[in-house]
């Protein structure tokens, strides 16, 4: 077996035969990007503390730049370093099996002494871990997967506006039912989804981090400072870091913001899903084509084949996301008393969960681009099913005072094979006004489509 190992060798799929398609998500998701928001979180506490009148240090304009090169240029071989120093004890320091203390090391080796004892100064290590995890959370949402849900979005209120008179038989409870248009099914999804997004945004926005020490209490700030108004400290050194502030915490961040987000996530998906499932059907049916990819094969044996890979690959990540978002929601939001490290080892499977997410996004965005509406083909169909005109025809008899409209069309079309022919004798044999007739005569599937596309374009 090989010792340098690439792609191929990759335990999971994200890092293997999707390594490029996730790639956007490594400066936030990866254990590197960890590191480094670690780096900022120490910098910046660090800072921030020779600002108070209390301490007994300073640090001018050229250090504290410096400082922040640090963390702002991070590269490859600091990682490597801040793993080195954690494992095999490298530049002197015993191997400390502990990435935070690792991190803390590290910055020894880019400050002056005697900013040495005030590097990591009174904290525990999930004041540094939670802060920079909602950090990577914020980057990550706002960076790469809320831009590809805005297209997605603009996509579907593209084919709302495009396809809004094109009229297509629905279906309800898989039945032809009464007609509707593409694009005003494709709008219903475009405003699901601007809804769900709202709030993903809105939630990401709420993120919230603490900073109260070993059992927050502030125990040890106190202790060595009791005249600081250490509560204050914290929220304005959180607020800085433009996340919100939570001053109620046991040792570690209650992570219900982070619920809050990943159950909001999760609704996009199931949106989605649903949207996956229906392009999918609507393929199958004909009704949508697929523009095929030059030198792609569809099926190893069929060559005629071009399949709706696209959408199937989305819904599975898709699911595959909401699985592990459900199970982050419930698990990051439990710790025995003060905490254990269950919440440490899930909370690296962040990264996973949003990358699954990203990549169903990305497929969908994908498959969205290559479908193409046969109009000829919904048009058929509709013709092909007049019985669903028995809704509009029961409903102008109502209008008129007919007491038994319904029963009258149902007795003569509930599982019957009814042409448009049946209906004109029908119609004939009614005790109507020769209007009513007339008006009844003139429905067709194909225009029974009520206000489908000015609901469509309205969709802003």
């Amino acid at each position: 077996m090989p010792t340098d190992r690439g792609p191929l060798w990759a335990v999971s799929p994200l890092d293997g035969r999707y390594e490029d398609r996730t790639a956007p998500l490594a400066p936030y998701v990866s254990e590197a990007a960890l590191m480094r928001a670690r780096v900022q979180v120490e910098v910046e506490y660090t800072l921030a503390l020779a600002r108070l009148d209390a301490t007994s240090f300073e640090i001018g304009p050229t250090l504290a730049s410096d400082m922040r090169v640090v963390y702002k240029e991070f590269e490859e071989s600091d990682a490597q370093l801040i793993k080195d120093i954690e494992t095999t004890g490298a530049r002197g320091y015993t191997a400390t099996n502990h990435d935070v203390k690792a991190v803390e090391y590290f910055l020894r080796e880019a400050t002056p002494e005697f900013v040495h004892p005030w590097l990591h100064f009174g904290l525990t290590s999930e004041d540094v871990t939670n802060l920079a995890y909602r950090l990577l959370v914020t980057e990550a949402m706002e960076e790469v997967l809320q831009p590809r849900l805005r297209a997605i979005r603009s996509t579907l209120g593209e084919f709302a506006q495009e396809y809004a008179d094109i009229p297509m038989l629905a279906r309800t409870h898989g039945q032809p039912a009464t007609p509707t248009t593409f694009g005003k099914e494709m709008a219903v999804y475009a405003s699901r989804l601007g809804q769900t997004l709202a709030t993903v945004e809105e939630r990401t926005d709420s993120l919230a981090g603490k900073l109260g020490g070993a059992s927050g209490t502030f125990g040890a700030h106190t202790v060595a400072f009791p005249d600081v108004d250490w509560a204050a400290f914290a929220r304005s050194f959180v607020t800085d870091l433009g996340l919100e502030y939570v001053g109620l915490t046991t040792q570690i961040n209650p992570g219900d913001d982070f619920a809050r987000l990943f159950d909001a996530l999760a609704g996009v998906n199931h949106v989605l899903i649903d949207l996956d499932q229906d392009i999918w059907q609507y393929v199958s049916r004909g009704y949508l084509g697929q523009e095929a990819a030059a030198g792609e094969t569809g099926s190893s044996t069929m060559p005629h084949k071009v399949n709706p890979i696209d959408f199937e690959n989305s819904e599975g990540n898709l699911s595959k996301a909401n699985s592990d978002l459900d199970f982050l929601a419930d698990s990051i939001t439990t710790s025995r008393m003060q905490r254990d490290l269950t919440d440490s080892t899930v909370k690296r499977n962040i990264g996973a969960a949003l990358a699954h997410a990203f990549m169903g996004y990305t497929k969908l965005d994908v498959g969205l681009e290559k479908v193409v509406p046969r109009e000829s083909v919904m048009r058929e169909d509709l013709q092909a099913n007049p019985a669903v005109i028995g809704e509009a025809i029961q409903t102008v008899l109502r209008r008129d005072g007919h007491p038994d409209a319904y029963e009258l069309v149902k007795d003569a079309t509930r599982g019957e094979s009814i042409t448009m022919a049946d209906f004109e004798s029908l119609i004939e044999g009614l005790d109507v006004p020769a209007s009513t007739k007339a008006e009844l005569r003139d429905l067709r599937p194909e225009h029974y489509t009520g206000i489908a596309a000015d609901l469509a374009r309205d969709i802003d």
